[in-house]
């Protein structure tokens, strides 16, 4: 799938916020939420959730 394709999502808790990293809807991607139409990273965002919610505990 293209990055340009994809579905993103930000964090409820950045409220109104554009100081945010955005998730694709796939969790293969991430990108900055101020430049919604600039780089796309190619990461695991699955294995970056479980392990921010691991280092909150």
């Amino acid at each position: 799938m293209r990055p340009e394709s994809l579905r993103y999502k930000k964090s409820s808790r950045s409220g109104s916020h554009s100081n945010c990293v955005e998730v694709a809807h796939t969790l293969t991607h991430l990108r900055d939420s101020k430049n919604p139409a600039g780089p796309t990273l190619a990461a695991n965002a699955h294995a970056l959730i479980i392990y921010v919610r691991s280092a909150q505990r």
